[in-house]
């Protein structure tokens, strides 16, 4: 009944062996996730920029930075009950659409209102796209090489990172009146180039398999699988798991799944949101956006005052997470999700609680020793890195592989929506708190939520490795639940 046993019978020792077509589409699908992290990684250094054109407060600083991530709520909020109706493909580019609007507004924004304004619709793109994305390449790839293509879009946040760090310092020495609008303008070309190679995609098979469309569900399996005998397998399997969940109903549009996910769900669908909505929270209470973001203010702080310096720190920042995100990507289906996990999330503790030793330090000297500064980049550097092993693309994988077929979209979308507020409300204060408790005991606190966050991933968040999406349930039932099929798979 599971797709890992068909995969045993079928492909044999070939079973490892990423399937071209499936790798194609989710690389294209993920590439909308390159988005935020340019918008990361560019208002990193922009906002230094944009404060000095503009003459922004801190306080609005913070809100300029936060107000996409706020926005994005909505944006992933909408994003499930959206694929439902449109389907996941047209998501996609909606979300690119709407990502562009706001890029374009950015770039030409005269006032800080107006920029206010573009950033807040980049918000809602960003939103569509951090759910859609995981979901669709969850739903299109065979079990056994998932977590390599489930975390792609975590692999194209942290490369958008790099290139918005790139960008920065490519264009410091031009006129701090013109630099921060070409920055912001530039993440309009990446959603273009998106929207056009989306249309190549197909459909994913289980939504194809929802809304009653077997034979096109049969096409898309039969590309992304090893053989047709896989393929058919794989279809059964969906159609039987889809049929004990709503009957014989061929066309599903997300009606009544919020009611099954928040006021009667079962035991285990119980589960399955704690540990999703779990995991978004903590990804974000690491304070990852936040540390990315204001990194140049954070080293201004400990006495780095040369703005191309901060630009050069920023970028071997990047490449280190790119790194990493790369090896965790590899590792995935061979360790598992598990073991990563909990190795990046107490790596991202331990960081940050030495950066906050170096922040204390530099705080309290006068001459601002160097080697204090290095052991702050280095314990930055480790930061990004164990996050990026563990809960940076980890997060996404589990999102979008833990829900049941019928519930997979709507139940994502609530996730990642507490992903969303988590990150806005940590952005659009992290300079303030640093304010009332300096930033090294902004990182001690961080750092003892990371630990919180170990202890709750051990407990709660089980294996999920080489396991079909229709089997992944059976891993948050208890003997004694009150469950039956068709609630299981619903």
């Amino acid at each position: 009944m599971e797709e890992t046993g068909s995969s045993h019978a079928v492909s044999g020792r070939k079973k490892q062996r990423v399937n071209k077509y499936a790798f194609a589409c989710a690389l294209l699908a993920s590439t909308n996730s390159i988005l935020l992290g340019y918008d990361i990684g560019v208002m990193s250094g922009a906002s230094l920029f944009i404060q000095q054109t503009l003459k922004l407060t801190v306080t609005e600083t913070e809100v300029l930075t936060g107000i996409l991530n706020v926005m994005s709520l909505f944006g992933s909020l909408l994003s499930g009950k959206t694929s439902d109706l449109i389907g996941r493909r047209y998501t996609i580019i909606l979300a690119s659409g709407t990502f562009l609007i706001g890029a374009l507004l950015m770039g030409l924004a005269p006032s800080f209102p107006f920029l206010l304004a573009g950033r807040m619709v980049a918000g809602i793109g960003v939103g569509y796209a951090l759910m859609i994305g995981p979901v669709y390449v969850a739903e299109l790839s065979p079990a056994m090489t998932r977590g390599l293509l489930s975390s792609f879009p975590e692999i194209f946040i942290t490369v958008g990172i790099l290139l918005g760090y790139i960008v920065n310092f490519s264009l410091t020495g031009v006129s701090p009146k013109y630099n921060w609008r070409i920055m912001l303008g530039l993440a309009g070309f990446p959603a273009i180039i998106v929207a056009i190679g989306v249309m190549s995609m197909p459909e994913s098979p289980r939504w194809l398999v929802m809304n009653g469309k077997h034979d096109e569900a049969k096409r898309v399996l039969r590309k992304t699988s090893e053989s047709d005998e896989e393929a058919e397998t794989r279809l059964a399997e969906m159609e039987k798991a889809f049929e004990e969940a709503v009957g014989a109903s061929a066309n599903f549009r997300g009606q009544g799944v919020w009611k099954e996910l928040l006021i009667k769900p079962s035991p285990a669908v119980r589960r399955i949101l704690v540990a999703a909505i779990g995991i978004n929270f903590f990804m974000q209470a690491s304070g990852n956006d936040a540390v990315i973001y204001y990194t140049p203010q954070v080293l201004k702080a400990a006495g780095v005052m040369n703005k191309r310096l901060l630009m050069g720190i920023n970028i071997v920042m990047g490449m280190s997470k790119t790194f990493f995100v790369l090896v965790s990507a590899l590792f995935l289906d061979h360790y598992g999700r598990r073991p990563l996990l909990l190795l990046g999330t107490a790596g991202v503790a331990v960081s940050l609680f030495t950066l906050g030793v170096g922040s204390h330090f530099l705080t309290a000297s006068h001459d601002k020793p160097a080697w204090v500064l290095a052991i702050c980049v280095v314990s930055i550097c480790a930061f990004l890195s164990f996050f990026s092993i563990g809960l940076g693309p980890i997060t996404w994988v589990y999102s979008a592989e833990i829900f049941p077929m019928r519930l997979r979209a709507q139940g994502s979308s609530i996730a990642v929506s507490v992903n969303r507020v988590v990150s806005g409300v940590i952005t659009m204060s992290f300079l303030t708190v640093a304010k009332k408790i300096t930033f090294a005991g902004e990182f001690w606190l961080l750092s003892g939520i990371m630990v919180v966050a170990t202890v709750f991933f051990y407990f709660v968040m089980p294996e999920t490795k080489g396991r079909s999406l229709e089997q992944i349930q059976a891993l948050f039932e208890k003997k004694g639940d009150d469950t039956s099929p068709k609630v299981d798979d619903s």
